[in-house]
């Protein structure tokens, strides 16, 4: 079985069966959802002290903060540039 993984910055990595949504965190909806992941220690904050340009949803329902564009991370999940392969 092949798990498709994909670079979400300065060395994350997330595989991408378990991404549900990639969005832009300016949305009030998103900044709660953001806020609730926190406060069920269900937040990965994967910025190193950047400012947050993406947040990727879950399948677990788990919260990932990215500092990469939402953009840059869905071309790499549809592509195999930027994402990896486990076997």
């Amino acid at each position: 079985m092949d798990i498709k993984l994909v670079s979400i910055g300065f060395g994350n990595i997330v595989a991408t069966a378990r991404i549900i949504a990639i969005v832009s965190p300016d949305s009030a909806p998103i900044k709660r959802t953001i806020t609730e992941a926190r406060e069920r220690h269900e937040l990965i904050d994967a910025t190193y002290g950047r400012r947050t340009r993406a947040v990727l949803i879950m399948d677990s329902g788990h919260v990932i903060l990215s500092a990469i564009q939402p953009e840059t991370i869905a071309n790499r999940v549809n592509s195999d540039r930027g994402g990896l392969t486990e076997r």
